[in-house]
């Protein structure tokens, strides 16, 4: 037997599968004696022990204490196999250990990997020496590779299933893009920019809420770059996925304000009852605010951790109103009381229904009975005010039809007989539609008609 080759190759496997080379010179002797077993027919776990000298290679095997005077190449080829599944075995137990080992002090690291396959939706990623999977939910939805892509992703998990080690990475996991920011903005790597807060939805939008432990540092400009560089490359990394960053506050409504940029906020109305912030803006920054298919205000609202209502200035003070006019209408109940649940949060019948008897009790200082009486007369003026909402939603619905047929009706005819003032009219109809449109959208969306 050539030991100096036996010894070359274990080097070779520990320095190549990160495994500890006394651990493999250990899995030798085991299958030595394993082997030995297997030959002398012998099932004694304790009848033979064999050593590995690690320096030399030298093999000395004892059966019942005493030095058995037997090579390795005399054991035939029934105890060769055993010894060399034993071995197999063990360097691959041992593989697996080390991976588990390694992976699991990474997760939450990012790391680049080659694609490989798609398995089910899972693509299959080769990371370092391990085969790591990406399934769909962590994908960037309609993002695409093929086999040889370089690949860069957060491990997310490691598992130990049975007789592999499973790694999940993810792209679409918020903390992959708090990762990408420290490797981009060293700043952020430093902790003297903190992200304090964040919301995604992974391919589409994304905010994040900064603060800078440091008052010479801008927490916003050092994130975004100069010019922008080092929230393009992120950018370019999510393959176009849109960053907000705003500016953290202590106070929620100073960053309730900020989260709902680029939009305008005239007014903000806290209910800490209701965990609710009723936010007030223009007509034309409404649709800003709502943002695509409500996008906006979803976002801003996980990342202040706030339930966000935008209303209008009209639709604000007609809620308002009839929140007073309701509650005076019950016996004793005064315009100093209505003042004081308006302060508190409280702008609408549907949040003095939905805060309940107890909470009206304690800050009016009212009786069980009176309080109840308050609340079931909100309710009950909060059923026709939904009705009325939703005749409100489905007229307007009805209108931006009756307008688009209208329009679609004077561009053929424009087009036909060649009339300028048939295509003016159109576009002016088709510009109603789609306010009115984006108006029954928003009220779907907000549930305040």
């Amino acid at each position: 037997m050539n030991t100096t080759e036996m010894l070359r190759i274990l080097d070779s496997i520990a320095r190549d599968r990160n495994i500890d080379r006394a651990v493999l010179i250990r899995d030798l002797e085991l299958a030595m004696v394993s082997a030995a077993k297997k030959h002398f027919n012998t099932l004694d776990a304790e009848e033979f022990t064999c050593t590995l000298d690690p320096m030399t290679g030298g093999l000395t095997m004892t059966r019942h204490g005493a030095p058995l005077e037997m090579t390795p190449a005399a054991f035939g080829r029934i105890a060769a196999q055993t010894f060399k599944q034993v071995m197999i075995q063990k360097f691959r137990d041992d593989e697996r250990t080390s991976i588990f080992e390694e992976f699991s002090k990474r997760v939450g690291e990012i790391a680049v990997g080659t694609a490989q396959r798609y398995e089910g939706g899972a693509l299959v990623v080769t990371v370092d020496r391990a085969e790591a999977f990406m399934p769909r939910s962590e994908q960037i939805p309609g993002e695409q590779f093929n086999a040889g892509d370089r690949v860069r992703c957060l491990i997310l998990d490691v598992r130990d299933v049975g007789n592999q080690i499973k790694i999940v990475l993810s792209r679409s996991h918020p903390d992959f893009i708090k990762r990408l920011f420290e490797v981009e903005v060293p700043e952020v790597a430093e902790r003297i920019i903190e992200i304090k807060a964040m919301a995604r939805e992974a391919g589409y939008r994304t905010k994040l809420a900064v603060s800078s432990m440091d008052n010479k540092v801008d927490a916003v400009g050092a994130c975004v770059g100069v010019k922008g560089s080092r929230i393009k490359n992120i950018v370019d990394e999510l393959n176009g996925e849109k960053i907000d960053i705003v500016r953290w506050n202590e106070s929620s409504q100073v960053l309730i304000q900020n989260s709902l940029k680029p939009a305008e906020v005239a007014e903000i109305s806290l209910c800490f009852e209701l965990g609710r912030a009723t936010v007030v803006v223009r007509d034309d920054q409404l649709s800003l605010a709502i943002g695509k298919r409500g996008q906006n205000v979803r976002l801003a609202a996980r990342l202040t951790g706030w339930d966000i209502d935008i209303l209008t200035p009209e639709e604000f003070t007609k809620g308002v109103e009839t929140m007073y006019q309701t509650v005076q209408s019950v016996e004793g109940i005064d315009e100093k009381m209505a003042d004081k649940l308006a302060a508190l949060g409280m702008v609408s019948v549907f949040d003095i229904e939905e805060v309940g008897a107890e909470v009206l009790m304690s800050e009016l200082e009212i009786d069980e009975a009176k309080a109840a009486e308050v609340v079931t007369t909100c309710s009950n003026k909060a059923k026709v005010v939904a009705e009325q909402q939703q005749k409100d939603k489905e007229e307007k619905e009805r209108k931006a039809r009756e307008d688009a047929a209208t329009a679609a009706k004077l561009l053929a005819e424009g087009g036909t007989v060649g009339s300028e003032a048939g295509e003016s009219a159109a576009n002016a109809i088709l510009g109603a539609s789609t306010e009115s449109t984006g108006d029954a959208r928003a009220a779907d969306i907000l549930g305040q008609g």
